[in-house]
């Protein structure tokens, strides 16, 4: 059986894929747990990550995705992994990655700092080493960047992958599971600097396990505009299948800034496209917002109580399990947040003990 991993970290994300071939795929990593604050129930996530990829016996995954380099994505990354590019991160108690997924943005970013920093230059050295990297973006859109370095854009073109098609070398029978790019579309501006949110990675894994094809959308922070061009791109191609879902990650950890333009006084009311999008989900499908606790009133800061009011619409229609990080299984102890991928498609489960052991809170079997 494989498994879908989320794990308590504030407005924060990482998400662990297990599939029944033993191959692990990571999307983004971002330790905010503050060790001198008691009162901070986010989890430690480096003891917690290891747990789950089986250390010590296994001291490696497969991919590690950066969605994109904000700070609550990629926190903490050079203290977990051993970095190819410089040999203070290669100590014998980091987890290794044999590809490291990035979009162009991260790439291309100057002025960065911190993790994003340090992220990016692991990117560069294996980008120009030509190994151990795929960069998402079409292939022109880099092609000017690679030149401006002195080198030749034919030698590395191999490595960019474009949206609308499939990542190579990962495939259902291989490795149990694909992914569909959606996004991005990576574009510079003329000062050199980009929306990260714009430019982040968006995909459909589907994920074979018991006989089935499991459907997950994971749509990191991305903002409204652009999903929205993302479906009416998709739709476009005739691709709809491509945005159909059983797990959906929530964007932007519940902001209402995916949704739409506006937050809505009781309410968040979303795009038509978006509207559509929700509709994609079958019924008993899990719904996760990486966010902390909902709120009780409106506030500034994500997550937003209105656009959760519209999500648990989505969830009573399709008998779906919503899921909040920083609630689950309780807001006084939040534990990791795991999903059985099988025959009976998706199914939630509850950490009971520090140990990680689970139990069952969805019922199955599952029809359809």
């Amino acid at each position: 059986m494989s498994k879908v991993i989320f794990y308590p970290l504030g407005n924060a994300d990482c998400c662990l894929i297990k599939t029944d071939t033993g191959n692990l795929f990571a999307f983004d990593y971002a330790d905010m747990k503050n060790p001198d604050d008691r009162y901070d129930t986010r989890m430690a996530l480096r003891a917690s990550f290891k747990e789950d990829i089986g250390w010590p016996e296994n001291k490696s995954i497969d991919v590690l995705a950066v969605t994109h380099g904000d700070n609550d994505h990629v926190r903490k990354i050079s203290e977990a992994f051993w970095l190819q590019h410089a040999a203070k991160y290669q100590d014998a108690d980091r987890i290794k990655f044999t590809d490291l997924w990035v979009p162009a943005a991260l790439l291309v970013e100057e002025g960065s700092d911190d993790d994003t920093r340090i992220i990016r230059q692991e990117a560069r050295h294996r980008f120009w080493n030509k190994s151990g990297i795929r960069v998402f973006s079409r292939p022109e859109h880099l092609k000017e960047w690679i030149q401006k370095q002195g080198k030749n854009f034919d030698d590395y073109k191999h490595l960019i992958i474009d949206a609308g098609r499939t990542v190579p070398n990962v495939d259902l029978s291989t490795h149990g599971i694909e992914f569909f790019v959606h996004s991005p579309f990576a574009e510079r501006v003329e000062d050199g600097l980009l929306d990260r949110n714009d430019n982040c990675l968006v995909m459909q894994a589907t994920i074979r396990s018991g006989g089935r094809d499991t459907r997950f959308l994971i749509t990191a922070d991305s903002v409204s505009a652009w999903l929205s061009k993302i479906v009416t791109i998709t739709r476009a191609h005739g691709n709809e299948h491509r945005l159909a879902w059983d797990i959906f990650k929530l964007p932007h950890h519940c902001s209402y800034r995916s949704m739409a333009e506006e937050k809505g006084d009781f309410k968040t009311q979303p795009t038509p496209e978006f509207d559509w999008l929700l509709s994609q989900g079958t019924e008993r499908s899990v719904m996760v917002s990486t966010s902390w606790e909902i709120p009780s009133e409106t506030t500034d800061q994500p997550p937003h109580l209105q656009t959760y009011r519209r999500y648990k619409e989505t969830a009573d229609a399709l008998d779906a399990d919503l899921v909040v990080t920083m609630e689950h299984p309780s807001k006084h102890n939040p534990k990791r947040v795991f999903i059985d991928v099988g025959g009976n498609g998706a199914t939630l489960k509850r950490e009971t003990s520090a140990t990680g052991s689970a139990v069952f809170t969805t019922p199955s079997p599952r029809v359809g």
